[in-house]
């Protein structure tokens, strides 16, 4: 059984992405050294020397929509002021805010999720998966499958990316490392509605 935390420590070392993380665990037995080189083979842990940079520069980019309805601070990291200036770095930026103001995430990695948040989802799936007449074991793995499709609506960088939505949010940010040449991170975002009543 390959737990999450496998997968996030891969994923820290490799810069792979989660699916391709797991799947190189599942192949090796979850060996964690035998997973880097199942990736680096696969041409999937090309940025894992920037992946483990620290990203300590950026911008903290805006974007307002709908005549000041929608209000989106963004917070993306990059790991020289060098880059932080580029209108390559300054154009993702501006994309990924855009993105959190359309698509409303509400984390920006599956590892964010509250336990309790994510507990209840499953509760809620596997109880729609019975109530559909499926039997136990075959709910179970339909749980897995719908989760996936909710971590892609609450996760930013899981999400499929509006400008393009056949790639991830991930990919693009990976594109943009492979382009740059740096470690490039989301580190936080707020999403603002005019007159929306939060939970604090």
């Amino acid at each position: 059984m390959i737990t999450a935390e496998q997968v996030k420590k891969l994923r820290e070392c490799t810069g792979a992405g989660m699916m391709d993380c797991k799947k190189a665990l599942e192949s090796t037995g979850g060996i964690h050294e035998k997973a880097i080189d199942y990736l680096r083979e696969k041409g999937l842990a090309a940025a894992a020397k920037r992946a483990g940079r620290a990203a300590g520069q950026g911008i903290i980019e805006s974007y307002i929509h709908m005549g000041g309805k929608i209000g989106v601070l963004i917070e993306l990291n990059c790991e020289t002021d060098f880059v932080a200036r580029t209108d390559d770095f300054r154009r993702l930026a501006k994309d990924l805010a855009m993105q959190v103001a359309a698509a409303k995430p509400r984390y920006v990695r599956r590892e964010e999720v509250p336990a309790e948040e994510l507990e209840k989802e499953r509760q809620i799936l596997t109880a729609q998966a019975l109530n559909e007449g499926k039997p136990a074991q075959i709910a179970a793995k339909i749980v897995e499958g719908r989760l996936g499709k909710y971590y892609q609506e609450v996760c930013l960088i899981e999400q499929p990316f509006v400008r393009e939505p056949d790639q991830s949010v991930e990919q693009v940010i990976k594109s943009a490392v492979s382009k740059l040449g740096e470690n490039i991170v989301v580190r936080r975002f707020a999403r603002f509605v005019m007159g929306e009543v939060t939970e604090d």
